[in-house]
């Protein structure tokens, strides 16, 4: 298989990631559940998924939270949703520290409630199809930098942004029966690792 021979962490403190888990093994990777700082040894690449922001960096302790800024300046990682806004560079409603690992501005809870989360399908350049997207109490990129790629794109804010070997989805490619974001992920990895 492509992905074969690939392995993918995905940070297990809260939010959907048995789900990310299922993806990343259906697309032929093996992944390691990321709960402690040696767990970054052992990964070719990570996931951050959605949740909560402020819990995670609550629930991250110092040597975890060390292990993961290092990494996610160095390996490939994905961010959805939650994952998104600690990899910016800026966060605001309310301000909080991110890794700035994406030179881009979020606001979180940009969209509204839970009440007011919502699926559309929305043109990318993962290809001609439309890609549902899932939006749960949604972050809004503001802004990027220089560099950031822009690969989709919701009332005229970025949802979908990649530089270098880093990734964002403001929505959760997760709760989408289309694989193709994750499959993008992968391929950022297996370069990464060629």
């Amino acid at each position: 298989m492509a992905n074969g021979g690939l392995t993918i962490g995905v940070l297990a403190l809260q939010g959907d990631f048995d789900a990310h888990r299922r993806r990343l093994e259906q697309l032929g990777a093996e992944v390691v559940l990321v709960r402690k700082a040696e767990d970054f040894d052992a990964i070719d690449g990570l996931v951050i998924p959605g949740g909560e922001s402020t819990t995670f960096l609550k629930l991250l302790p110092p040597s975890l939270f060390e292990k993961l800024k290092d990494f996610v300046h160095t390996r490939p990682t994905f961010g959805t949703c939650a994952g998104a806004i600690m990899l910016a560079k800026h966060v605001t409603n309310p301000d909080q520290p991110g890794l700035n690992a994406l030179d881009m501005t979020v606001e979180r809870n940009a969209y509204g409630r839970q009440i007011d989360s919502t699926i559309l399908d929305l043109k990318t350049k993962l290809g001609d199809e439309p890609l549902e997207m899932v939006f749960i109490r949604a972050p809004r990129i503001q802004q990027v930098g220089n560099g950031v790629e822009v690969l989709a794109e919701r009332d005229g804010y970025p949802v979908l942004v990649r530089k270098g070997s880093v990734m964002a989805a403001t929505f959760h490619p997760e709760l989408s029966d289309d694989p193709r974001v994750h499959a993008e992920f992968l391929k950022l990895v297996r370069n990464g690792v060629e």
